[in-house]
């Protein structure tokens, strides 16, 4: 009898342990029976009640999902190819249709590669790269100070703008992002799925086409960077050139000075000695005798042989040489000769 109790109650824990099932906060859950949908959704959560054995427990998740597409290459208005990368966020809504149509997480994500996909893909082909780069109309860029008018003047025409320009736009990245949103929430919704929000995470250009447009890009960089460097080359030939007319102008403005100087000197030394020589006979005499012995000094040296007349002034000098200290102390002035 009591092993009889036991198993009884054995059954009925069993029983009862599979007829109650918990539904989290973060959960929905649809009841199928026999794998057909029975009842509404249960969203609330807590303690729930089932038919044991029968019905089958399907869990949804009720939180805020992301769906990360793959890089995609595609064409713009323009014929350039990108490769666009995006992701978005949806949340499920209506669980039942959701569990009707996609049964599951894995393949709510493949329908909306392929709707996500495609919008994505005729959005992009119906406007122009700078369009879905581009974030704000009324943008100003910041103009390099070294940039001057003609640099920025047709610099680049086969972009439609100048050095330091903006292309114009008529719409931007943000309102073709909002032209994908609003086209795939449409078609998301059969599916019990709400789209909440879709982002670009990536923009780039084709792997085929980018050492093409980087090439071009470094082509425009060096062709600005060697008008700068012979501008600077010129820049530097005349500070150079105006530098070597300083130079001369001073060397010759101080050449000039210096010669004044000196012959100012010399002519003041002169004056000194005419007016010191000048002053009676003895002391002119005497001034001639001691520029005749400089003369000597310079003119004659120990192999020095000089043929003189007989009546050079030099050779008369030399004649008088055994009477010299006489001749000396003729020529001598008086101290009082010069001044004191």
């Amino acid at each position: 009898m009591n092993r009889l109790l036991i198993i009884v109650a054995g059954l009925l824990a069993f029983v009862l342990f599979n007829a109650f099932y918990t539904v989290g906060e973060a959960q929905q859950v649809i009841l199928t029976q026999f794998g057909k949908p029975v009842g509404e959704p249960v969203t609330d959560a807590g303690l729930k009640m089932k038919v044991p054995f029968i019905q089958d427990i399907n869990r949804i998740d009720k939180r805020i999902l992301e769906w990360d597409g793959s890089p995609s290459d595609m064409p713009t208005k323009d014929k350039l190819y990108i490769s666009v990368d995006l992701f978005a966020r949806w949340r499920i809504v209506d669980p039942l249709a959701y569990f009707l149509r996609l049964r599951d997480e894995r393949s709510a994500l493949s329908r909306l590669d392929d709707i996500l996909g495609s919008e994505t893909r005729n959005a992009v082909a119906k406007h122009e790269l700078i369009e879905i780069v581009r974030t704000t109309k009324g943008r100003v860029p910041l103009k390099d100070v070294v940039l001057t008018e003609s640099d920025v003047a047709n610099a680049n025409p086969s972009v439609g703008a100048s050095i330091g320009e903006l292309v114009p736009i008529s719409k931007g990245r943000i309102v073709v992002e909002q032209e994908i949103f609003k086209a795939a929430a449409e078609k998301v919704k059969v599916f019990g799925v709400e789209l909440l929000d879709i982002r670009f995470k990536r923009i780039n250009y084709n792997a085929s086409v980018e050492p093409k447009i980087y090439e071009r890009m470094i082509s425009e960089r060096r062709q600005i960077a060697e008008r700068f460097r012979s501008e600077g080359n010129g820049e530097a030939a005349r500070i150079r050139g105006n530098m070597t007319r300083d130079l001369d102008r001073i060397q010759s403005e101080a050449y000039r000075k210096v010669e004044e100087i000196r012959g100012e000197g010399d002519a003041k030394a002169a004056e000194i000695y005419a007016n010191a020589y000048n002053q009676n006979p003895a002391a002119a005499k005497f001034y001639a005798f001691t520029r005749t012995l400089d003369a000597y000094k310079s003119i004659m040296t120990p192999d020095t042989s000089l043929i003189l007349s007989t009546d050079s002034d030099v050779f008369k000098l030399l004649k008088d040489m055994g009477s010299m200290p006489n001749a000396v102390q003729n020529a001598a002035p008086p101290p009082s000769a010069f001044p004191q």
